[in-house]
Order: C-alpha cells, then sequence, then structure tokens
C-alpha cells in the first residue's frame, strides 16, 4: 500500500501533539490540559489507522471483484484491524 501525504501529516500532527503534551509535562501544566492534548493526539492516530484501514480495504476489495473472488475474509480482517486498534 502506498501512503499518501494526507495520512502522513495527519500523524505528523500526533507528533507535534506529543511533543507538545512533554512539553507542558516538563513545565508542570495542569493535568487537564495535558489530558485534552492527549486526547487530541490519540484522536489522530485513531483517525489516520480509519484511513489507513478503510483505503486499504477499497483497493482490496476492488481487486477482488475484478478477479472474481469473493471478498468477506478481507472485510472481516479489516473489521477486526479496526477493533484491535481500540
Amino acid at each position: 500500500m502506498e501512503y499518501n501525504d494526507k495520512i502522513k501529516n495527519r500523524l505528523k500532527r500526533a507528533e507535534g501533539q506529543i511533543r507538545g503534551v512533554l512539553h507542558m509535562m516538563e513545565q508542570g501544566k495542569d493535568c487537564r490540559d495535558v489530558i485534552s492534548q492527549l486526547t487530541a493526539a490519540q484522536t489522530a492516530i485513531d483517525r489516520a489507522i480509519g484511513v489507513i484501514v478503510s483505503t486499504n480495504l477499497e483497493h482490496c476489495v476492488r481487486e477482488q471483484v475484478l478477479k472474481g473472488e469473493d471478498t468477506s475474509d478481507t472485510v472481516k480482517e479489516a473489521v477486526e484491524l479496526l477493533i484491535r486498534s481500540r
């Protein structure tokens, strides 16, 4: 699978948020602010996972349909990946 800039940018945003959290901790910022930033980073990562799984699923299903193959195992695997990521 080729990872496009959209996916990479989502992860770079999360990376920046994590760095910000570490900086906040070093400065002794309030725990509510730290948790707020951690939640934002977690959301960015969750969305990146969703984009990666859905993009890959779409690609795989298209190929299987063109080949006349059953897609049910591929869909099940994608759902399992999403569940495991939680």
